[in-house]
Order: C-alpha cells, then sequence, then structure tokens
C-alpha cells in the first residue's frame, strides 16, 4: 500500500472520467450562455461569519459540517465554503454589482467542503454547478432558474427525474407555521431523537426534513405549510406551477418539501433521483430574498437560484448508462520513428502537425517500432505518419490509414491538407 493517499473524503479523477466531467461541464457553459448566465468565481474560502449569518445558525452545515480555521493574528475565523450562494451574494454586494444592471445572471462549476461522512454521492470536497437570479424573483424568474436546470438534465439524456416543489410563504407566513408545529410536536418530545429535540427549539421547520425513518409517521401528521400561506404566496405559487405547466416541466408538489438552508423563502424545490439510494437529491433551490440583508445590505434583494451536486449527477447518468459511447478523445497521428537517429525529426514533425490543429501523439520513451505501432493502435488514432532514413532523405513520409490500411506516400504540407479534410475521419 502507497505511504500516501487522498485524505477520505477526497478522490482522484483519472481522464477517463474526467472526459465525463467535461462533458457535463460542456453542456452547462453551452445552456448558460443560451440563457444569458454569465460566470462567477468566487474564492474558495470566506470568513465564517459569512455563513452563519446566510445560511443560518441552527442548519446541519453550520452547526457540524464546516471546515473553519483561524489563519491571522486577528483570530477572525475562516471557512472553505459549503455552499455557494451565501459567497455569490456577498460577491455582488461588495462590487455592487446591482448598481451598474439592476437583474445579475450569473452561474458557476466549484468545489465545495463539507464534514460529512464520506459514502456514496456524499464527499467531503465536492462540486456543484448552479446559477443565481440576483435583483428579481418573480415568478417567471423562479421559473427561468427551473427551466435552466431542467434543460440541463435533459439535454444530458437522464430519465426519471423528479421535480418536487413547495411554497415556504414569506416570513410571517413562516412564523404562523412555526408556531403550529412547535404546538404539533410537543406532545412527542420523547419519540423525538436528539437534531428533531434541537430543531423544535429553534427551527421545527427543519423536522419535516428529518430522514430518521422511526419519524416519518408523526412528522407525516404535521400541519402543512400551506395551509399557513397568505393569499400573495398562492398567487406567486400558482404563477411558478403554470410556467412550468406551459413549458411542459412536470412536477409533484410536495408540502413537506422545506430544504436544508434558512435563507429560502417562497418557492422552493428539489430534483430526485430513483438510483442514489437514500442520498436521493441530485440539486434543487429556490427563491431568498431576505439573504442580502442578512449580509448587511440596507434592503432585501430579490433572487432565486439552484445548485446541482455534480458527483450524485455523474452517478446518475452513469447508472443510467449514458456514458457508454463517451470515450476519452484520440490521437487522430501518431509519429512512428522507425530509427531513434531521426528523433529531433520526429519531434520537429509533431510539432507542425499540432501548430496546424492535428491531434497528434508521438513516442519519448524510444521503444521499438511494433511497441509504437502497438501503443498507436491502443490510443485508437486513425494513422500512422512514419519517419526513417528515406523520409528524411526525400522529404516525402508515408502515411498509413490504420483502419483501411491505404497509405499514401506525400510532402508533409500536402498531408497536412489530406488531414483537415473531412474524409480524414475529423
Amino acid at each position: 500500500m502507497p505511504q500516501y493517499q487522498a485524505v477520505k473524503g477526497a478522490r482522484d479523477i483519472f481522464p477517463e472520467e474526467a472526459a465525463r466531467w467535461k462533458h457535463v461541464e460542456g453542456v452547462v457553459h453551452a445552456l448558460a450562455a443560451l440563457y444569458g448566465f454569465n460566470e462567477i468565481r468566487t474564492p474558495v474560502f470566506e470568513y465564517t461569519e459569512l455563513f452563519q449569518r446566510g445560511i443560518g445558525s441552527t442548519t446541519d452545515i453550520v452547526g457540524k459540517e464546516m471546515f473553519s480555521f483561524q489563519p491571522d493574528p486577528n483570530g477572525r475565523s475562516i471557512t472553505l465554503r459549503p455552499e455557494m450562494t451565501a459567497g455569490v451574494m456577498r460577491a455582488a454586494l461588495q462590487k455592487n454589482i446591482l448598481g451598474t444592471a439592476p437583474v445579475q445572471k450569473l452561474y458557476y462549476i466549484s468545489e465545495l467542503f463539507r464534514k460529512e461522512r464520506p459514502q456514496a454521492g456524499r464527499q467531503r470536497q465536492f462540486s456543484q454547478f448552479g446559477a443565481e437570479l440576483l435583483g428579481v424573483s418573480s415568478p417567471a424568474a423562479v421559473a427561468e432558474v427551473i427551466t435552466f436546470m431542467m434543460q440541463v438534465f435533459d439535454s444530458l439524456g437522464l430519465r426519471g427525474l423528479r421535480l418536487r416543489i413547495n411554497s415556504l410563504g414569506g416570513t410571517h407566513d413562516r412564523l404562523r407555521y412555526r408556531e403550529a408545529l412547535q404546538a404539533y410536536f410537543s406532545p412527542y418530545r420523547q419519540k423525538l431523537d436528539t437534531p428533531s429535540l434541537e430543531r423544535l427549539e429553534k427551527n421545527p421547520l427543519r423536522i419535516l426534513d428529518s430522514k430518521n425513518p422511526d419519524l416519518q409517521e408523526i412528522v407525516s401528521g404535521a400541519p402543512k405549510l400551506y395551509d399557513y400561506l397568505d393569499t400573495e404566496a398562492l398567487d406567486d405559487f400558482d404563477k411558478v406551477l403554470f410556467y412550468l405547466s406551459e413549458r411542459g416541466i412536470a412536477f409533484d408538489i410536495d408540502h413537506r418539501l422545506v430544504r436544508g438552508l434558512d435563507y429560502y423563502c417562497y418557492t422552493a424545490f428539489e430534483v430526485t433521483g430513483t438510483e442514489l439510494g437514500a442520498q436521493d437529491a441530485v440539486g434543487g433551490g429556490g427563491r431568498y430574498d431576505g439573504l442580502a440583508r442578512e449580509l448587511g445590505s440596507s434592503s432585501d434583494i430579490p433572487a432565486a437560484g439552484f445548485a446541482v451536486g455534480m458527483e450524485r449527477l455523474l452517478m446518475t447518468m452513469e447508472k443510467q448508462g449514458l456514458f457508454t459511447a463517451l470515450k476519452l478523445q484520440a490521437p487522430l497521428v501518431y509519429v512512428v520513428l522507425q530509427q531513434q537517429e531521426y528523433t529531433d525529426v520526429a519531434m520537429q514533425v509533431t510539432f507542425r502537425l499540432r501548430k496546424s490543429g492535428i491531434r497528434t501523439e508521438a513516442d519519448l520513451a524510444g521503444r521499438s517500432m511494433k511497441s509504437q505501432m502497438r501503443e498507436a493502435n491502443r490510443l485508437r488514432c486513425s494513422f500512422a505518419l512514419f519517419i526513417g532514413e528515406n523520409e528524411v532523405a526525400t522529404g516525402q513520409y508515408t502515411l498509413k490509414n490504420l483502419v483501411t490500411s491505404e497509405q499514401s506516400t506525400l510532402p508533409l504540407d500536402r498531408l497536412i491538407e489530406i488531414l483537415h479534410e473531412p474524409a480524414s475521419g475529423e
């Protein structure tokens, strides 16, 4: 066993798997451009209080899962980011980008960190892609971010995903509902687990999110938040559902859905898949108008967004067989050196081919011609270009099609032209 191994909860991604990541990332980048979202990149760490204020001190993330440390003499704690929304909002406020344009459409593909128990689809270092629409949170805006997210799934070929959606209402709605939940759960104190007892006093809505199977019967009898929504919240939610229906996006209304972060209000949503077992959430999001004020803004800033876990998305795609045809991009040409004394010529020819935009590989280990041909076949190269005494003397190079075995002997410039033609397999 090697002396050094990856830290528990972090993993290495090798070329074949990296090709899958690049495929998904390419779809995200393309659709973000289609929807008018521009990429943002924020620091990998922030001051700890950003997440305490933004995410909420009663959440599991802040209470149990953050990697925090004190790197400076002032003793101000810094945390590796466990989620992106608070950092994006912090960046927007600091730069005052909404003062330049009242609506900002931002997206990201980023690494995040949480001190969780590692398991399938859940690592301590993980990745998400997501989008944040700042400056507006109308039903049309919420439907926009949901549609963007669902089109990513659709473009990747995913099947059987379930979009669950709910309304959390406004502040007054949740205050009324909080009191109703405390009244309902209090008689069950002896049956509640430790996390639920803590949530009963601090944030009883989080009890509805419990995964403890022993509590599901109790949770199922709890009052529904929907029954405590005012007319404004109901109308807002109905309009979001109207937009989704008009676009043919299937959804299930789930009155138990509350999401795990305190900053959500009004519409919240989550996408789940059947292939992931107990940890079935692929992504989710919602509206968070009050986050900016929590981070020091003098007023609320309407906002809505989503985040999708890359690892869970890739696991789902693999189980659905969506990577079967996805292979590493093979070199088009392998430069085969017949005599080692012409290595310098081979390197120059390789450079010229690459300079011309032709994917080219060459031997760097001084292997035999037979070994080079074996390597060309392993890499699935389409052509072999031979360099030996005769090629160097005449300036005529032999190009062999490794699929049809046809050969051509021509000057290098002409061979480059042939390799650029559609018939070459490009």
